[in-house]
């Protein structure tokens, strides 16, 4: 069972090319509904280094990160070896 952490936002990096995926009109209804209800469903990230980079849930992050949060709740999993 994952454990969920609160990781400070600005600790977590989005790989450039998931950048290029973003939608603007998704970040600003996540955000809405995150002042409504909160943080209902946790990003995914992997450690690296003293931070961690993102594997699921860039939406969610931008959404926080636009509402000004300076932390995400968040599971660290572990990088799978192929």
């Amino acid at each position: 069972m994952l454990e969920t952490h609160t990781l400070p936002i600005e600790r977590v990096r989005v790989p450039v090319k998931r950048r290029k995926t973003l939608d603007a009109d998704k970040v600003q209804s996540l955000a809405e509904d995150m002042l409504e209800r909160g943080q209902t469903t946790p990003i995914r990230v992997r450690a690296d280094g003293d931070g961690y980079v993102l594997i699921e849930g860039f939406h969610r992050l931008e959404a926080l990160r636009a509402l000004g949060e300076a932390t995400v709740e968040g599971y660290v999993v572990r990088a799978r070896l192929h």
